[in-house]
């Protein structure tokens, strides 16, 4: 039970180096690293602060899960590579995986839905499966609400989602309560949908947003503070 501390602590010199740099920040959840930038050459040193780092603890960067992305106006432009000390490149990506979700290289911080809907789906027909025809439209709207939207939903409170993603979001969803309730009329859904409580994702999301804000706000982690002020 203590080794996720003890694993914080063995890796708590290179959260340090965030005290070296600005406008770079070295974010670390359990063996997952993350490098922010402004600049190629800035995130190049600040690998090599990492790496540094990381061998004088007896660790090294595992090079076929690492890679490199670019966000921001200039997202689409060719850069140079970068590579570690044993002259091994790392690979531009225009996605990549971190923490379960799905991040895109585009003008904006954003995110692919693609798994998440996909994920969602393969949640709903495996209960569909086993309960569609021994539980009531109550019980299995409960375990969907419990089990399955927060697949649909993981992670997705730290993006501003346009209008576009949140309403494929709730089609998504309206698909699988047309499965549910057994009608393609999409009022007779939403009359459904009102009658059992039941929230689009949208709205969902929203609460969780609103959430997610209050507690960012007082965060004391530099990286927070600074989001947060831009």
């Amino acid at each position: 039970m203590l080794s996720p501390y003890l694993f914080n602590i063995y890796l708590d010199d290179v959260a340090r180096l965030n005290d070296c740099y600005r406008r770079a920040f070295v974010i670390i959840y359990a063996d997952d690293i993350l490098l922010i930038a402004q600049s190629v050459s800035a995130l190049e040193s600040l690998l090599r602060a990492c790496e540094r780092e990381l061998l004088f603890l007896d660790m090294i960067i595992n090079v076929k899960k690492s890679c490199c992305m670019r966000i921001g106006p200039r997202y689409n432009v060719s850069c140079a590579n970068i590579v570690t000390y044993q002259d091994q490149p790392l690979q531009w990506v225009s996605e990549l995986r971190y923490l379960g979700v799905f991040i895109v290289s585009s003008r904006s911080f954003k995110c692919s839905l693609v798994f998440a809907k996909r994920s969602f789906y393969a949640a709903v027909n495996g209960l569909f499966g086993k309960l569609l025809n021994l539980a009531s439209e109550e019980v299995i709207l409960e375990l969907i609400k419990a089990k399955c939207t927060p697949v649909l939903l993981y992670g997705l409170e730290c993006f501003h989602l346009g209008n576009a993603d949140l309403q494929s979001l709730d089609f998504t969803f309206n698909r699988f309560c047309m499965k549910l309730f057994k009608s393609g009329n999409i009022e007779l859904v939403k009359d459904c949908q009102k009658y059992f409580g039941l929230d689009l994702p949208s709205i969902v999301l929203k609460k969780k947003q609103d959430k997610f804000v209050e507690r960012y706000k007082y965060a004391a982690n530099p990286f927070c503070v600074l989001c947060f002020n831009m």
